[in-house]
């Protein structure tokens, strides 16, 4: 795969699963969990979205 498609395929990617996982840890701290109820799987989120970036800095944007 050439380098820009790489990048662009893997932005989109990682754009969407960044928005779906953020957008569901909102849903769940703003509705019936409440804010604590929802708080450990936000963290989870957020731990998960910064490996999925890291990982997507590592494949398409690092030179090696």
């Amino acid at each position: 795969m050439s380098y820009i498609v790489k990048v662009i395929v893997g932005l989109i990617g990682t754009a969407l699963l960044v928005i779906f996982v953020g957008e569901l840890s909102h849903s769940i701290s703003t509705g019936f969990a409440g804010f604590w109820g929802g708080f450990p799987f936000m963290v989870i989120v957020i731990i998960v979205c910064a490996m999925a970036i890291y990982d997507y800095w590592d494949e398409c944007i690092r030179k090696k």
